[in-house]
C-alpha cells in the first residue's frame, strides 16, 4: 500500500511569512559508490555508477569550497556513497580543514573503514563523525545493510578510544525491520555517551520502500520512548542539522528525531545545499534541481562562473521539500550525496 494518501493528508506548510534561512552548510560527496547496500539507499542490482571521469577531483571541490566561503558558507560535510572508500580521502580532508573560513568540517560514514583509517582521520584534524548503525543485531543489520556489523562497532570503539569530540549515530527507521532495535541502540549509546538520531524514511531511491507498511514516524518512537523513561527537550543546538534532541532522564541517553515527512516545519530553517560527486549542486534533497558546476571547473576553475551558479542555485532554493507529493526518484541517494 502507498503512503502517499497518509502525507497528503499532512496540513501544507505555511509560506505566507517569509523563511528565515541562512544556507552556510553545504554536504560534498566524493563518491556514489558504497560497499554496503542499504534497502532504503542502493537498490541491490544497481550498476549505473557515475563514469570516473565524471567525478571532480579533489582540486576542483576545493576551489568550489573556496568560493562558497565568500558567499558565507561556514560549515561542511563530507559524504558519499561511503566516503572512506576514495583514494587519499584524508588528504582531501587535511586540505578542506585548512581552507580559510571553513569553520567545521564533518564526516559521514558508514564505519566498515574506520578501524583503518580513524588514526589517519584524527591526525587529519578531523574531529566530528557520523556513522549510520541501523540495527546492533548481527542478522537485522545484515537484513538492512546487506553488510557485517563486525567492523563498524570495532570503528566505533577505535574512534572513542581516539577521543573524537563529536561522535553521533544515525538510525533509519523501518518498521517491521528495526523496531525491536531501537533500545538497545539507545543503551548502547548511552553507555558510550554519544547522541543518537532516529530518521524518518524517505523516498530518495526506491519508492516501493516508502509504504505504510515500512514507515514508522518520529512521533511514534517518541511516544514508545516515552512508556519507558521521560522525555527532557534540549533548547542547545547540536551540529548543524534539523534534528530535534531530548535527554532520556532515566538512561541520560541523548537522543535526536529527524522527521522530514511529519515534522511540517522541516524544511523552514534548512540550510544546506548539497555538492555531488558528479558536480552538480542540488539546494534540496526533495526536488529535482540540479546545477552542473563541471562547465565551471573545466579545464581550469572559474571562479566568476562558480559564483554565478553558486548565487543562482542557492536563489532557486525552494522553500520545501516535495517529499509528500507522490515523490518519483531520479537519482538514488548514493549519487546525489548523503
Amino acid at each position: 500500500m502507498s503512503l502517499a494518501p497518509v502525507l497528503q493528508s499532512l496540513p501544507a506548510l505555511s509560506l505566507s511569512t517569509p523563511l528565515a534561512r541562512q544556507v552556510d552548510y553545504m554536504r560534498i560527496s566524493v563518491t556514489d559508490r558504497c560497499n554496503e547496500r542499504c534497502l532504503y539507499c542502493l537498490p541491490e542490482q544497481f550498476q549505473a555508477w557515475s563514469p570516473r571521469e565524471n567525478i571532480l577531483t579533489y582540486e576542483e571541490i576545493l576551489a568550489i569550497v573556496g568560493v562558497a566561503v565568500e558567499r558565507g558558507f561556514k560549515h561542511f560535510r563530507v559524504t558519499g556513497g561511503e566516503p572512506l572508500l576514495r583514494r587519499d580521502i584524508t588528504h582531501f580532508l587535511r586540505e578542506l580543514i585548512r581552507t580559510p573560513g571553513v569553520e567545521t568540517v564533518q564526516l559521514s560514514t558508514n564505519g566498515t573503514r574506520l578501524p583503518e583509517l580513524a588514526e589517519d582521520l584524527y591526525a587529519a584534524g578531523l574531529r566530528r563523525l557520523n556513522l549510520s548503525l541501523d540495527a546492533l543485531d548481527p542478522v537485522r543489520y545484515h537484513e538492512i545493510t546487506r553488510g557485517e556489523i563486525g567492523p563498524v562497532l570495532a570503528g566505533i570503539r577505535k574512534v572513542q578510544a581516539l577521543g573524537f569530540p563529536s561522535v553521533k549515530l544515525n538510525t533509519v527507521l523501518i518498521r517491521h525491520k528495526n523496531e525491536a532495535e531501537i533500545w538497545p541502540l539507545i543503551e548502547f549509546a548511552a553507555a558510550l555517551q554519544i547522541p543518537i538520531r532516529f530518521i524518518e524514511l524517505m523516498p530518495v531511491s526506491l519508492t516501493e520502500m516508502l509504504t505504510e507498511e515500512n514507515f514508522l514516524p518520529v512521533g511514534e518512537v517518541m511516544a514508545m520512548l516515552a512508556d519507558r523513561d521521560k522525555l527532557i527537550p534540549q533548547d542547545e543546538k547540536m551540529g548543524h542539522g534539523p534534528a530535534q534532541y531530548y535527554r532520556l532522564k532515566k538512561t541520560g541517553a541523548l537522543v535526536g528525531f529527524i522527521g522530514a515527512l511529519t515534522n511540517l516545519h522541516f524544511c523552514e530553517s534548512c540550510n544546506k545545499v548539497r555538492l555531488t560527486a558528479d558536480g552538480h549542486l542540488r539546494p534540496c534533497l526533495g526536488q529535482h534541481g540540479e546545477y552542473d558546476l563541471r562547465p565551471a571547473l573545466r579545464p581550469v576553475p572559474d571562479r566568476n562562473a562558480l559564483r554565478a551558479s553558486l548565487n543562482q542555485a542557492l536563489a532557486e532554493k525552494p522553500p520545501e521539500h516535495a517529499f509528500r507529493n507522490n515523490w518519483q526518484p531520479r537519482r538514488i541517494m548514493t549519487a546525489i550525496g548523503g
